[in-house]
């Protein structure tokens, strides 16, 4: 059986939203959609079966309401739940070890273009080995897609880009994999971003393109992006690949970029360091900041 789209519920309002979020993408993916309530995920009661009926009770409610609404959104989307009992993190981790992708979440800011993610969400996404994308609250159906002649919101229009932030210091096959599949499910444009700056000439090597005047630089860098990508574009012809490179720091260019996009997809370096899992900065900017959906890719 093909990995399903987990999704973790609890009842809250984005997670309602990531839920028919993750519903469309099974169906884009041809994959089945479970629902995942850890049961104790904001556990504030002490242990005893009391408790845990309570927690149990909740959790049940929580995926009746996710599972009614996708019934009615999503209907085509083959759907099953789960309850899985322990701290909220580990579960889903556990639970993202299943799937092939995991949704979650996150709570939008009235009045400003990011969103404010807690600490499970982020716990995740810092130790996932599987792809995890976060969905703001209010996330509509409409928002993949642009806007129909008249301006008004739609469905039956053609989606919005998808729009990768790439290293070029490092691009990882994984991430670029990952942004293209998603533009193919779509029939979207995928819009590949690459910030530079100029380096010190302290820190470059032989050949580098710090090395070249100041307004050949945006040249050098594109020539390179476009070399990294010309086997990806040959292995999906059928997607329409826009390049950007541009000076300035990598998270205010893809925050820039995002706006507007359907899914915004980063990387996230794995690592044994002593110091635990982490997200890098690049990517710390995209969760917190960038209005559309977020899928940050793990690679090694």
């Amino acid at each position: 059986m093909l990995p399903p789209v987990i999704v973790g519920v609890d009842g809250s309002a984005e997670s309602l939203a990531a839920a028919e979020w993750a519903a469309r993408e099974a169906v884009r993916r041809d994959r089945p959609l479970r629902l995942v309530h850890a049961w104790n995920w904001h556990p504030r009661q002490g242990a005893g079966e009391p408790a845990t009926a309570a927690q149990r009770f909740l959790a049940r409610r929580a995926l009746r309401q996710a599972e009614d609404r996708i019934r009615r959104t999503c209907p085509g989307v083959k759907l099953d739940d789960e309850q899985i009992e322990g701290p909220a993190t580990t579960a889903l981790l556990q639970a993202a070890d299943r799937a092939d992708l995991l949704v979650l979440g996150s709570r939008g800011l009235s009045g400003f273009s990011g969103f404010l993610v807690g600490s499970v969400a982020l716990g995740v996404v810092a130790r996932a080995t599987t792809p995890v994308v976060l969905v703001r609250e209010g996330e509509e159906a409409s928002d993949e897609h642009l806007s129909a002649d008249d301006g008004s919101p739609s469905t039956h229009t053609g989606y919005r880009d998808v729009v990768l932030g790439i290293d070029l210091g490092d691009p990882c096959d994984e991430v670029i994999e990952f942004a293209f599949e998603a533009a193919r499910a779509r029939g979207a444009r995928l819009h590949v971003v690459h910030a530079w700056h100029t380096l010190s000439p302290l820190v470059l090597g032989p050949g580098d393109i710090g090395l070249v005047n100041g307004p050949e630089q945006a040249d050098e860098w594109l020539g390179f992006l476009t070399a990294v990508l010309r086997g990806w574009r040959d292995k999906y012809p059928e997607v329409e690949v826009a390049e950007t490179v541009t000076k300035g720091r990598a998270q205010s260019v893809l925050v820039r970029a995002a706006t507007g996009a359907s899914l915004l997809v980063v990387g996230r370096r794995m690592t044994s360091r002593p110091t635990g899992p982490r997200t890098g900065p690049v990517t710390q900017a995209a969760i917190h900041h960038v209005g559309c959906p977020v899928a940050v890719v793990p690679h090694e």
